[in-house]
């Protein structure tokens, strides 16, 4: 799978947003090993609508305790084709 690039803001510096793919969303459960964890669970999180894209603007994270040391972490926003300007 290729680098995606997750931004919370609505554009990428040097990149220009070319296509809009639609609104992603996911889950992900995270244990105690949160550092490493988050990346692998965020991975996880942006599959299968984004598989076309270049990144996800306008991300939202949302999160809870589900118990101690347990996260559930929700993402969403908007997959995008993008071009170097």
């Amino acid at each position: 799978m290729a680098e995606l690039t997750i931004t919370t803001t609505d554009g990428l510096d040097g990149r220009e947003v070319t296509e809009y793919l639609g609104v992603v969303s996911g889950e992900a459960v995270i244990g105690a090993n949160v550092v490493s964890d988050i990346a692998a669970g965020i991975r996880d999180v942006v599959g299968g609508g984004a598989q076309f894209a270049d990144a996800v603007v306008g991300a939202t994270f949302d999160y809870e305790e589900m118990a101690e040391g347990m996260l559930w972490v929700n993402l969403s926003g908007t997959a995008v084709k993008t071009r170097r300007k």
